[in-house]
C-alpha cells in the first residue's frame, strides 16, 4: 500500500466506508424531531392553561426547551439522541442549546473562563453573529424601501 494512487485509494476507501441506511436516518429524524415539537406543544399548553398571554407563552416555551435542551445535554443523553436522530435532534430550540452546551462541557477542564466561557459560542456564535447581521440590513433596508 505505500505505492498507491490517489484513484486506487479512494476506491480502496468507498469499498471499505459504511453506506447509510437513508430511509431509517430519515425516519429517526422525521420522529425525534416530531416527538420534540410535541413536547413544546405539551409545555405551551400546560403555560397557556395556566393563564399566560400568548407572548409570555412563547417565551417560557422556548425557555423551558431551550433549558431541557442544556440540561439533558450535560447529563450527556442529548449527544445520545443526536447520535440516533441526526438532524431531528438540532432542528428544534433545543438542538440551539446542545450547540452552545456541548462545546462548553468539552472545554470544562480547562477552567471556567478559558475554558467553558470562551468555547461557549464555538458552533453558535457565528450563527448568532449571522442572524443579527442579517436581520440589522434587512431592517436598515425595509426602512430605506419603506418610504
Amino acid at each position: 500500500m505505500d505505492n498507491i494512487n490517489k484513484k486506487d485509494y479512494y476506491e480502496y476507501v468507498k469499498k471499505k466506508m459504511p453506506k447509510p441506511n437513508y430511509i431509517k436516518n430519515c425516519i429517526w429524524a422525521f420522529v425525534v424531531g416530531g416527538l420534540i415539537s410535541v413536547l413544546g406543544q405539551f409545555i405551551g399548553d400546560f403555560f397557556k392553561n395556566n393563564g399566560l398571554d400568548e407572548k409570555a407563552v412563547a417565551s417560557a416555551t422556548a425557555i423551558t426547551l431551550v433549558f431541557l435542551g442544556a440540561f439533558l445535554t450535560g447529563l450527556g443523553v442529548y449527544d445520545r439522541l443526536g447520535k440516533k436522530a441526526g438532524g431531528g435532534s438540532i432542528v428544534p430550540i433545543t438542538g440551539f442549546a446542545n450547540a452552545i452546551v456541548s462545546p462548553a462541557m468539552e472545554y470544562k477542564r480547562e477552567g471556567f473562563i478559558l475554558g467553558v466561557a470562551s468555547k461557549m459560542f464555538v458552533i453558535a456564535g457565528p450563527v448568532l453573529v449571522y442572524g443579527y447581521g442579517s436581520s440589522i440590513l434587512v431592517g436598515i433596508l425595509y426602512l430605506l424601501l419603506a418610504k
